[in-house]
């Protein structure tokens, strides 16, 4: 089969796939906003999406915020949503540690409010006898941080992930993310992380079903990026939209390992099909 056949015609739902969504879980940077700035027609979209009598919940990678900064950020832009409506790499990869490691001390390469977060869920954070590695987005990286990570993975802890991007959208073009900071660590100590806990993993995908309680053809992953985005929906049973908003060009489409169901040039075009 040609693959260039399968590809879905842009701002288009022949199939009627959106009138079975029930949930829309967004994807952040690059998706609704770069930076402090809403992609043209965001706001109207989320309005939309509830006027429809659906609901949606914002699903990102990023853990370098907790859910408290994004919802002041949102505020900051004129959009108010509780919690619920936050769904984080860093709560689902607390669940993970509490289901699978629980009560061991874990070394977290994060920024500090990343690090609060994972105490008030009852993780044991230690920098000295630590006895699982987890990495996150840390803005706050410095070379003794990166000594100290490769060290502990070096001496063969288990080793977990937030998520795996390797670069981060914002307002001016990319800045290096957690997929990075594992080539270095790669380098220095010869290993990938053991399980990664993001998209476009099943763990972040399990989660998000639990929480919003929806079925999962029911559904739709909304991002712009093929390799996490698209992958986590069309890899574990959802729906999976791309915008062309973000990262991915329409040319990066036809080298994917997993087709999107549909394809927007932004989050504005899907409103005429709600």
């Amino acid at each position: 089969m040609n693959i260039k056949n399968s590809i879905p015609e842009i701002n288009q739902d022949k199939g009627k796939i959106i009138e079975n969504i029930k949930c829309f879980a967004l994807d952040m940077d690059g998706t609704v906003y770069l930076g402090e700035k809403w992609i043209y027609g965001a706001l109207d979209f989320l309005k939309k999406i509830e006027e429809s009598g659906r609901s949606y919940v914002f699903l990102t990678n990023n853990s370098s915020k907790n859910p408290a900064v994004y919802m002041d950020k949102l505020h900051r832009m004129g959009l108010d949503v509780g919690d619920e409506k936050l769904i984080t790499s860093a709560q689902a990869t607390v669940r993970y540690l509490q289901e699978n490691f629980p009560d061991k001390k874990v070394f977290l390469l994060g920024n500090p409010m990343l690090c609060e977060q994972f105490e008030q869920a009852g993780i044991v954070l230690s920098d000295e006898t630590p006895e699982v590695v987890v990495t996150a987005f840390d803005t706050t990286l410095n070379y003794d941080k990166m000594c100290k990570v490769c060290d502990f993975v070096r001496s063969g802890l288990p080793y977990i992930a937030t998520h795996p991007d390797f670069n981060c959208p914002t307002e001016t073009g990319f800045i290096p993310d957690i997929g990075a900071i594992h080539e270095f660590i790669k380098a220095s100590a010869f290993r990938y992380p053991d399980c990664i806990i993001g998209k476009p993993n099943s763990y972040i995908v399990d989660y998000l079903v639990d929480r919003v309680g929806a079925e999962r053809e029911t559904i739709a992953m909304v991002g712009d990026r093929l390799y996490t985005d698209i992958a986590a929906g069309v890899n574990n049973g959802l729906k999976s939209i791309l915008v062309l908003s973000g990262e991915a060009a329409l040319s990066d489409v036809k080298e994917a390992k997993a087709l999107p169901h549909l394809i927007f040039d932004s989050v504005r075009d899907i409103i005429p099909f709600l």
